[in-house]
């Protein structure tokens, strides 16, 4: 049996000692998180996706949101100390990431950047988030993913 292709996410995590469930499913081409979702039966509420923003610095912002909501880019700005954020352009992904599109997880990219989960996570003892490629999604403990990240949780989804 071929042993499976670890992406950054998992080889981080493995590193880190962090237990997780990597879900695989049948995919060529970009799919939204919810496609995703009902392909793992991952329940939505669980299922998180992963945005890249630029702040007027300059500087990279990773957001992680619930799969059936966006982001609210004024209160991403303020949970990072940014005047705005805005999404980069999906040609920059593998530049700014090491990830492409639909496969970009908030583990292991090219560089470290601010991380923010919405604080729904919270409510959670395990979130579902992109393993680093399409086809595959983790599942990891929400406390080993802000330590792995050094991420946060605040309230930056729109109701």
């Amino acid at each position: 049996m071929a042993k499976e292709a670890k992406t950054n996410a998992m080889r981080m995590l493995d590193r880190q000692k962090v237990a997780y469930e990597a879900l695989t499913y049948e995919c060529d081409e970009f799919i939204d998180g919810i496609h995703c979702a009902d392909l793992t039966g991952a329940p939505y509420e669980q299922s998180f996706k992963t945005l890249v923003m630029e702040g007027k610095s300059g500087g990279f912002y990773v957001f992680v949101v619930p799969i059936e909501k966006e982001v609210d880019r004024k209160a991403a700005a303020k949970a990072v100390g940014e005047k705005t954020v805005d999404m980069i352009h999906v040609k920059d992904i593998l530049k700014i990431t090491g990830y492409i599109r639909g496969g970009c997880s908030p583990i292991g990219m090219k560089k470290q950047y601010p991380t923010v989960f919405d604080s729904s996570a919270g409510k959670f003892s395990e979130i579902y988030i992109s393993g680093g490629r399409i086809g595959l999604t983790l599942k990891v403990p929400v406390d080993a993913l802000l330590k792995v990240t050094g991420g946060k949780l605040s309230d930056i989804t729109m109701e």
